[in-house]
């Protein structure tokens, strides 16, 4: 009998790296930026380690900081095609794995319905015609009739692809659990079928916006980055490499107002895409000198609740020139529908809270940080347990309840929130 050969480690190695499409981080680096992705050393070290390593990468962090443009960026520097999977609020299995086309299943019915009858015709009783029948349900549930999603689709492919699970945080738990097999096995089981084993590793990246936190088991079977807003000068570097159209000195000066609104308590902070736009949006307009003026007149391209819009105006004279002053021309409600308002609302209904809308399910790109504060507000809940005043009583203060731990265990039987 021959001893089997055990590869050394230099080997191994050299084998695992073989296998990835860059070869340096610098490459890395040097590779996304011909594509316009900005990136640092830390954050092309990740990408290095996930072509190399074949784990999933988890990216969390703010809205609007590259996180989903890197998986794009990604599959065209690396000539995959990018498969995506749009994470939401009440997403089922069958939106991300695989779903049965029925109606392809009832047409063939129909066609076959001749050949059907033929196989039954000499059943000598409804048991035995149920059981032909039966022997036949596989044709039913085959490939053939089996629609792909985004994660079975990567997992099939033949080519190569980037699939990317963006927002993560939205979804419920359980689609965590149907990732759990995809990302630490590379596989999909379909019960009526087998288990589909993937033949090219996609690369993984997954993205949230850190509205919630995420299974332990989920992040186990990734590598893991925050990605935060950039300093300063990378940042500036990322608006001059878009060609804007806006001279440098600008740019320079017009990045250091969009940081000094990230530092305000908004509701939804600037991204740097916004960021881009307010750059073209300026070059188009031919401003030559930034002033607390203009850049009020056009806050709403980076500022998009009204809330956030009066905090802006009142800031921006300050970000520009400490001793600038803006002229009074309606700012304030009637200013914000030049600011990205619809206009549909009745002026005599008072806003809502902003905490209330912190937890509007239908926003798009939403600050994590925010929403989880929101959600800790002692008596957030207007008519909900502890107000007096929603049982009819107007003139009572509000008042929150406290619950001792054995009352809770009580009445909820000692089970654990679930997380939001």
């Amino acid at each position: 009998m021959s001893e089997a050969v055990v590869p050394t480690v230099t080997e191994a190695a050299d084998a695992v790296a073989s296998t990835g499409p860059f070869e340096s981080v610098d490459q890395v680096i040097e590779t996304l930026r011909e594509q316009g992705y900005i990136a640092d050393t830390r954050l092309a070290t990740t990408v290095f380690l996930l072509t190399r390593l074949d784990k999933p990468l988890l990216l969390e962090g703010p809205a609007g900081v590259g996180k989903t443009e890197l998986a794009k960026m990604l599959a065209v520097a690396t000539g995959r095609r990018l498969l995506r999977l749009q994470c939401y609020e009440g997403q089922d299995e069958t939106k991300a794995l695989y779903e049965w086309d029925y109606g392809k299943q009832l047409m063939y019915t129909q066609i076959l319905r001749e050949k059907i009858g033929q196989l039954v015709e000499d059943a000598p009783d409804l048991a035995s015609a149920v059981d032909r029948i039966g022997s036949q349900e596989s044709v039913f549930f085959s490939e053939r009739f089996l629609a792909p999603r985004p994660l079975l689709e990567a997992i099939r492919s033949e080519q190569p692809v980037v699939l990317l699970i963006d927002e993560v945080d939205r979804a419920d738990e359980a689609l965590e659990a149907v990732l759990l097999e995809t990302l630490g096995e590379f596989q999909i089981s379909v019960p009526e079928i087998g288990t589909f084993v993937a033949e090219q590793r996609p690369y993984v990246l997954l993205t949230s916006n850190n509205t919630r936190d995420l299974a332990a088991a989920l992040k186990r079977r990734c590598l893991h980055l925050f990605l935060d807003y950039p300093s300063a000068s990378r940042e500036l570097e990322i608006v001059k490499s878009k060609k804007t159209g806006l001279s440098d000195q600008l740019a320079e000066e017009l990045v250091n107002v969009v940081r000094g609104l990230r530092e305000l308590e908004l509701r939804k902070s600037p991204s740097i895409s916004e960021t881009i736009d307010w750059a073209r949006t300026l070059a188009v307009l031919g401003v030559d000198e930034l002033s607390s003026q203009i850049l009020s007149d056009t806050v709403s391209v980076v500022v998009k609740y009204d809330k956030d819009v009066k905090k802006a105006l009142d800031a921006l004279p300050r970000l520009v020139d400490p001793n600038a002053v803006v002229d009074d021309h309606g700012h304030g409600h009637g200013h914000g529908h030049g600011h990205g308002h619809d206009g549909d609302h009745d002026h005599d209904t008072p806003a809502p809270r902003a905490t209330a809308r912190h937890d509007d399910p239908d926003d798009g790109d939403v600050d994590g940080r925010g929403k989880r504060t929101g959600k800790d507000n002692a008596g957030r809940h207007h008519d909900g347990y502890g107000n007096k005043a929603a049982a009819g009583n107007p003139n009572a203060q509000q008042k929150v309840r406290s619950v001792t731990p054995g009352q809770g265990a009580r009445s909820f039987g000692g089970s654990r929130k679930r997380p939001v």
